[in-house]
């Protein structure tokens, strides 16, 4: 990366990501390397690619935007977000623990209690919204890890980052964020402390639900060594033709994020005030709990919104009866998408664990798009 290119702001960065990558053609767009493999000039001479496992050009300009946007040392694609958890779990070791989001999306749970448990890697789920209780889970000799989801998934928890770093620090801790729901753009949490970021890069990275992919970015090349080995040795890279994809998605983030997140204000504002709403979870109304630390330390409260309705019997004919959310699993988009997290996105987390967060059968989860905001408060008022 240029001295130019780091003075630049970063929308700018974001805007020509993966350009000027072909000088032999001067084409605007990266291609696409759909190859496996590429050829030697000589004995013991490379062009810098040899097997696409390892490192191909489509990916690499991804993952060098990445890593631009989040200012870490390196980036590297994956072939979905749970293959990039995957990766970053293979950091520890059998007997280790790792203090994690409690209210968290059900398959980093499920990665957890069911792959790696039994392997010997142990989670303690905490809610890391509250500083307190993170230290007391951390002063547990074989806890080797903090990860964190924040805001978490669905509730809307904001952890206070500094602070968690701070914990991190003095107990010698490898710490993780989840940073999928507010991307580097509203949030960088490698400025704030962390070592590593995680992304489901499906989500908002490429913005257009017609990719599955993942990312981690590393703020250290120590760390950056030991996720690029990881990534080569187990072999779940992103192909080229996704690579692409999330590229060009990034081209848009910051208009994309922007729109949803002044969408999802005002709906959030409008759920508030309606007499069929019981609560609504959303760190940009002045109520939420993690209001002030967002608009203190980060840019924004990004596009997911989640509330209880009155009445949970309603919930069938709620999401039957929309027109313009869709009834769909996954979120950041640019279409808006309602979510039932009890028996979808989160139905591989205990029920006593649901009932302790907040996930229940009057809770939905909305990703809020970048359709026309009265649009998507008319369609909501038809239904409730």
């Amino acid at each position: 990366m240029t001295d130019l290119t780091l003075s630049l702001d970063r929308s700018t960065r974001l805007a020509q990501a993966g350009t000027r990558r072909d000088p032999s053609t001067g084409a605007l767009s990266m291609p696409i390397y759909q190859t496996a493999s590429f050829g030697h000039p000589a004995l013991g001479q490379s062009t810098g690619f040899d097997y696409s496992r390892t490192s191909n050009p489509t990916r690499l300009a991804l993952e060098e935007a990445l890593a631009g946007l989040d200012g870490g040392c390196r980036g590297f694609a994956f072939a979905s977000g749970l293959a990039a958890l995957d990766a970053v779990i293979r950091l520890f070791a059998p007997g280790d623990r790792v203090v994690v989001t409690e209210d968290l999306y059900g398959g980093t749970y499920r990665l957890f209690e069911r792959i790696y448990r039994p392997l010997g890697i142990e989670a303690v789920f905490v809610d890391t919204s509250d500083a307190q209780a993170v230290a007391a889970a951390c002063a547990d000799p074989a806890v080797r890890g903090l990860l964190v989801e924040s805001p978490t998934n669905p509730i809307l928890r904001v952890a206070d980052l500094r602070a968690l770093t701070a914990i991190a620090r003095e107990r010698g801790l490898l710490f993780i964020v989840d940073n999928t729901f507010l991307t580097a753009w509203l949030q960088r949490p490698l400025e704030q402390g962390a070592d590593l970021v995680l992304y489901s890069a499906t989500k908002y990275l490429a913005g257009h639900n017609d990719v599955v992919a993942g990312a981690v970015v590393a703020a250290t090349p120590a760390l950056a060594e030991r996720v690029g080995f990881l990534q080569n040795a187990a072999g779940a890279i992103l192909g080229p033709q996704d690579s692409w994809l999330v590229l060009r998605g990034l081209k848009t983030l910051a208009l994309r994020l922007d729109r949803q997140q002044s969408n999802a204000q005002r709906l959030a504002a409008w759920l508030a005030g309606h007499p069929r709403v019981r609560r609504v979870y959303y760190p940009g109304l002045d109520t939420h709990p993690g209001h002030a630390l967002l608009a203190r330390e980060h840019s924004g409260a990004g596009g997911m919104v989640a509330f209880e309705v009155a009445d949970p019997s309603r919930v069938p004919a709620i999401l039957a009866g929309v027109r313009v959310f869709i009834f769909a699993e996954s979120l950041g988009g640019v279409e808006s998408l309602i979510t039932y997290p009890l028996r979808q996105t989160h139905a591989d987390l205990p029920t006593a664990l649901c009932q302790r967060v907040g996930i229940n059968d009057r809770l939905l989860r909305l990703s809020v798009g970048i359709e026309d905001p009265d649009d998507l408060i008319r369609d909501l008022e038809a239904v409730l």
